[in-house]
């Protein structure tokens, strides 16, 4: 996490920003923002792992691509040198002009369906884009070294791998390009307009579909809290019901473990934060999910 001084002055000399006001976003896993207002605009600061620049880009890239099909997203801002992120000490910086509307709230019901009909949109309208930045779904390696900080945490990472690669073997799974980190605050609803959209596209890859709304589902509380959100990505992604009822447990227990590996190479580097109180949250689901201990 960079301080205020470093954000502050990252904006102004990659940008020519000087900020009013910055309020740190909720939510997110995987990376770490901020609403700017500077100029009288507002903008979304993004803040990425140092060897995530080049999914940031994508997701960048994504968004533009996004805008060009009729969805609002945050429109990506250059670097007074022409690039789309600057690097800092603390990782990869991206700046978006904001998305007019407030963000959703994941237990909200009727959010719920705009949350899961954009989701859907986005996964149906990022069919066929590409980009050299966009990385391949890649497995959980369960011999890590920082899966050691705990017992449990091993043989619960291994298993949810285990069962994720064996449904990729087994079963037909709709892929595609991922958001990552589809969280309620990420996405918008312009009471205005009544327009539904979205801040970013975060650092983007191609997996099965089905992670993203793994990933929303775990935001949302989990399967019992979320049945308007399901039933609005249904109705506007192209994954059909079957394959989301007969995969989604294992695509829960793999975010699960995500979150697990997330929290403990935070942990292992020394940057608590939120990570602990993750880790233990992601230990329980996997606890239930898998018979660990």
């Amino acid at each position: 996490m960079p301080d205020d001084d470093l954000l502050r002055s990252t904006l102004r000399d990659q940008w020519h920003l000087v900020p009013a006001e910055i309020t740190a976003l909720p939510g997110g896993l995987l990376s770490h923002g901020w609403d700017v207002t500077a100029g009288g605009e507002r903008f979304v600061a993004r803040l990425a792992d140092p060897a995530a620049r080049q999914p940031v880009e994508a997701g960048l890239a994504a968004a533009e691509h996004l805008r060009g099909t009729g969805i609002e997203a945050g429109e990506p801002v250059r670097t007074l040198a022409g690039g789309l992120t600057a690097e800092t000490p603390a990782g990869a910086l991206a700046v978006l002009r904001r998305a007019p509307g407030r963000t959703l709230d994941g237990r909200d019901p009727v959010d719920q369906q705009f949350w899961g009909d954009r989701l859907g949109a986005v996964h149906s309208r990022l069919q066929g884009f590409h980009h050299p930045g966009l990385r391949r779904w890649n497995l959980l390696d369960p011999e890590a070294a920082h899966l050691a900080i705990e017992p449990w945490l091993r043989p619960a990472v291994t298993e949810a791998v285990t069962a994720m690669t064996r449904l990729t073997v087994t079963d037909r799974l709709t892929y595609g390009v991922l958001h990552g980190d589809p969280a309620p605050e990420i996405f918008l609803i312009d009471p205005a307009t009544g327009r539904a959209g979205l801040l970013d596209c975060g650092a983007s890859g191609t997996g099965p579909l089905l992670y993203d709304v793994a990933a929303a589902v775990v935001y949302a509380g989990g399967t019992d809290t979320s049945a308007e959100l399901l039933d609005g990505y249904l109705a506007a992604g192209p994954v059909d019901e079957d394959e989301l009822h007969a995969a989604l447990p294992v695509l829960l227990r793999f975010r699960w473990a995500v979150q697990a590996d997330w929290s403990a190479q935070r942990l292992v580097r020394g940057d608590d934060g939120n990570a602990r109180e993750a880790l233990g949250r992601a230990r329980q689901a996997l606890a239930e999910t898998t018979g660990a201990a």
